[in-house]
């Protein structure tokens, strides 16, 4: 259900700040028509810290009506409050999605047990196919390998976003988890190489602005289509790595709004990426083909 790419999801906002509905379902359709394989709202791309609890289940609704069942739909439900995660997750599973993404728990810091405890919780009053999210790099706490090959006994947890960027901890985990565990990559540009590992695929922020394209290189890889996996992933590296260039969801939106997809607003403390950064993702767009509209993002 959830292999090949699944799109982390922009959330759009009006200049006044509110949620922007029409834009997101525009989104939506736009990534179904592209032929992606899943979609993942109200995840660290959505800006989930900054929508309210009532937001966070509209973005949800929302995509879910738009998908109407061509596509699964993947919710982020995760956070420090291990209790708190399970009324979110329990939520959405009433609005009607197919699984659950949800982030190590950040600042608290836990243990290896306490991560075990935590997602074993989840899982257990949560009866919808669990994925788990490894970003140290944003949390401040890793999921070790050992503890991953732990949790993927329990029946529905199954499968993890790798985004430690640690090629070696993805090997690990590739190695130590059962053949029906999903080993999926929260980089673009580590798709490929975590696909020769078993990876199955990608939570994609690139995605958003190349679903056809994302959906394509994901598809190869699984396959082991690798000759043609490169050959996409060469073309567009330049757009992994400058969706970066700051803080995401930052460049992307950035990104999306050269393109008209969407108006360049932030909430705080997320702000608009620097004029120069702005000139570089600009000239990246145009590198690849992506058509940018004069005045946009400025």
């Amino acid at each position: 259900m959830f292999t090949g790419c699944g799109t982390a999801l922009v959330t759009p906002f009006r200049k006044d700040l509110s949620l922007d509905e029409e834009a997101l379902r525009r989104l939506v359709r736009r990534q179904i028509a592209a032929g992606i394989n899943f979609l993942v709202p109200c995840g660290t791309t959505g800006e989930s810290p900054t929508l309210s609890r009532a937001e966070q289940r509209r973005v949800v609704e929302i995509t879910i009506e738009e998908a109407r069942g061509k596509v699964p739909v993947l919710a982020g439900a995760g956070g420090a409050n291990t209790a708190h995660v399970i009324e979110t997750a329990l939520e959405f599973k009433a609005l009607g999605a197919d699984g659950i993404l949800s982030v190590c728990p950040y600042y608290n810091k836990p243990s290896q047990e306490g991560l075990y405890q935590h997602y074993k919780a989840i899982a257990a009053a949560v009866s919808l196919p669990i994925i788990l999210y490894n970003v140290p790099g944003r949390t401040g706490a890793n999921i070790d390998p050992a503890t991953v090959a732990r949790l993927a006994e329990i029946s529905n947890i199954v499968g993890v976003k790798e985004a430690s960027g640690n090629i070696s901890q993805m090997a690990a985990v590739a190695n130590a988890v059962p053949a029906r565990f999903l080993v999926l990559s929260g980089d673009d540009a580590i798709t490929l190489p975590l696909a020769a590992l078993g990876g199955r695929g990608v939570i994609s922020v690139a995605a958003n602005e190349i679903p056809a394209e994302m959906t394509l290189l994901a598809k190869n890889c699984v396959e082991g289509n690798f000759t043609a996996a490169r050959e996409i992933h060469r073309r567009y590296f330049r757009l992994m790595e400058v969706n970066f260039i700051e803080s995401n969801p930052i460049p992307v939106k950035a990104a999306m709004a050269l393109m008209g997809l969407l108006e360049p607003v932030y909430r705080l403390p997320l702000v608009p990426p620097k004029a120069e950064n702005l000139e570089k993702i600009r000239g990246v767009l145009e590198s690849v083909g992506l058509a940018v509209q004069a005045h946009a993002a400025r």
